[in-house]
């Protein structure tokens, strides 16, 4: 099944944040993704962000593409009150 067929722009309850992460994620790196719908994945990819912390994702795995791993980085600063200035 593709990340296309998982994620659609109607929310699912049954989804878990980590699959939806991941999805949304497939999603936003796939060159064939309209605009508009990378766009509206990203609200999405982030409200899973909260979850995946406390559950340690992010020190287990890192996200391989360098540009959504900066961005992410940034995201994650941004829930914890850090600054990388």
């Amino acid at each position: 099944m593709s990340p296309m067929q998982l994620v659609s722009l109607k929310p699912q309850v049954s989804k878990t944040p980590l699959e939806t992460f991941v999805a949304c994620a497939h999603q936003m790196l796939d060159p064939a993704t309209p605009e508009p719908l990378r766009r509206a994945m990203e609200p999405r990819l982030l409200a899973q962000l909260p979850a995946l912390r406390a559950l340690g994702v992010f020190e287990l795995f890192e996200v391989r593409d360098p540009a959504l791993r900066a961005w992410l980085s940034d995201e994650l600063d941004e829930l914890t009150g850090r600054s990388r200035k």
